[in-house]
């Protein structure tokens, strides 16, 4: 976690990150199957998933990506309540804050079912990286907040500082990381709901 969080967001993280293994769990359980399927359709261990099921283990985000689309759902379902309780408004400090591997997420909105956009600030610590590049439908749509990362799109690479934005189809391998000394922050917007 950044040294710029509040108390009140250190609580949701670990809100979200409890929550995180119930919704597996359950999500698993729904879909009818058992550790070993789902370790064989996400292309991990069962023990992986049964260590973040019982809250052990934080996976990555593209590992938690792998979970989502063997179960057929978004990262958002498996993260989130089920309705903000403030309503339409996420204050500073108040909104989720999602742990996956060395990068955070920071949700600007809870993802709802059907949702069609997504909204999170990415939270990448020096040397923080997204686990490989991933591969999804969609469109995204991103501001460098604060921070140097470089953007890798398929075999490009772009390095982006502060007010630098980027646009590309999710069906372009995709990943990033943090190459610079500070904490990077990121707007990251997804369409449809993938996280």
């Amino acid at each position: 976690m950044s040294d710029y969080a509040e108390p009140a967001a250190k609580s949701k993280l670990n809100s979200a990150t409890a929550n995180l293994g119930v919704h597996l769990r359950h999500a698993r359980l729904v879909a009818g199957y058992t550790l070993l399927q789902l370790s064989q359709r996400a292309e991990c261990s069962e023990s992986l998933i049964s260590k973040i099921e019982r809250g052990v283990a934080t996976p990555s985000l593209a590992m938690l990506h792998r979970l989502a689309t063997a179960l057929d759902t978004n990262i958002g379902a498996l993260t989130s309540e089920q309705q903000p309780s403030g309503g339409p408004i996420l204050r500073k400090g108040e909104r989720p804050i999602i742990k996956g591997g060395s990068i955070s997420l920071e949700r600007i909105g809870v993802p709802t079912p059907g949702a069609l956009l997504q909204a999170n600030i990415h939270i990448v610590p020096p040397k923080g990286a997204s686990d490989g590049q991933i591969v999804h439908t969609g469109e995204e749509i991103g501001y460098v907040l604060e921070g140097q990362i470089e953007l890798e799109l398929g075999v490009d690479r772009y390095r982006l500082g502060p007010g630098d934005a980027f646009l590309f189809s999710s069906q372009t391998p995709h990943g990033y990381r943090n190459i610079g000394a500070d904490t990077a922050r990121i707007l990251w917007v997804n369409s449809p709901a993938t996280y």
